[in-house]
């Protein structure tokens, strides 16, 4: 079954067409990968499933419900969260405190503060210090783990790598690891084209606002990937 539908879809930031008709499904408990060169679409699309960027068309249906007009703090609510490209935390309040903001959506489920510590052991040191003073890695795992404590059933991650050393980068997807085969529905924003074929069951790659190839990540060839990523070769969703 499809935990996310995406039906031609249109996004426009005033006169520039961002997305452009895409149609998208994802099933429930997988990873989808989406790639691209900046400007492509793909945060204007996180945005659109999480319900703070307003489509011009199209549709978006969470479990077979229509959810293209239901306002962003309700759709946390219904399962959706999202990790925003940049952290986006505060920088005042202390990890926990970020941490227990996740949970005023209200949503029932398993996710408590002590868990996310068990998933980002970085953090328990830094249970009590404020969010601005922690280093790129500990701040891109309290973001996280804030998305966790509203217990999603689709997770959205933007641009999980921008920003942080490579060990930082193998350290929160060292810790993510688990949730991905936990049977989360994920959708990932990475530029890190090598870690998203490895990490992701399914790749999407945007261009222009378009998705112009939909494989399954295995045995997916980076050559494939890149000719699509910068316009060499335009491929449909396979059959």
């Amino acid at each position: 079954m499809s935990a996310l539908t995406i039906n031609s879809l249109n996004l426009h930031h005033g006169l520039l067409h961002a997305v452009r008709d895409l149609t998208l499904s994802v099933s429930s408990g997988e990873v989808v990968a989406l790639v691209g060169a900046n400007g492509a679409g793909k945060t204007t699309l996180l945005r659109a499933i999480a319900g703070s960027h307003q489509p011009t068309s199209g549709t978006i249906s969470l479990d077979g419900v229509d959810i293209t007009y239901v306002p962003g703090h309700r759709r946390v609510g219904m399962g959706i969260a999202l990790v925003p490209e940049g952290r986006r935390l505060f920088a005042q309040m202390t990890v926990e405190e970020n941490l227990l903001l996740g949970r005023m959506a209200g949503r029932a489920g398993s996710w408590s503060v002590e868990r996310v510590l068990e998933v980002f052991p970085n953090l328990k040191a830094r249970r009590n210090a404020k969010a601005g003073t922690l280093s790129g890695g500990e701040q891109q795992a309290t973001a996280i783990g804030r998305a966790l404590m509203s217990n999603p059933s689709v997770l959205l991650l933007d641009e999980v790598s921008l920003g942080l050393s490579p060990l930082a980068v193998d350290r929160v997807y060292e810790s993510l690891s688990d949730l991905m085969r936990s049977g989360t529905t994920i959708v990932l924003v990475e530029q890190d084209l090598n870690r998203a074929l490895r990490v992701a069951q399914r790749v999407a790659c945007m261009l222009e606002g378009r998705v112009v190839l939909e494989a399954p990540a295995e045995g997916l060839s980076r050559e494939r990937v890149t000719g699509a990523y910068f316009g060499l070769k335009r491929e449909g969703v396979p059959a």
